[in-house]
């Protein structure tokens, strides 16, 4: 069974910014996949388990952005 967590990022203004985003949460174990909606920041992450907080928020630190 598929969990999904919702996180705010912070920061992003463009589809490059989307863009890695995404490449660095889905470097997460267990991340199936990963929807950015850059007006809102909002990031859906797909796992075959619930995730750290603290795994997801240093994946978006390391693409340059904030976990709101």
């Amino acid at each position: 069974m598929s969990v999904e967590q919702t996180y705010t990022v912070t920061g992003m203004t463009c589809g490059h910014c989307v863009a890695s985003v995404t490449e660095e949460v889905q470097e997460v174990p267990g991340v199936e996949g990963v929807d950015v909606v850059l007006e809102t920041g909002q990031v859906t992450v797909t796992s075959t388990e619930p995730l750290d907080e603290a795994a997801v928020r240093a994946a978006v630190e390391e693409a340059g952005y904030q976990l709101a």
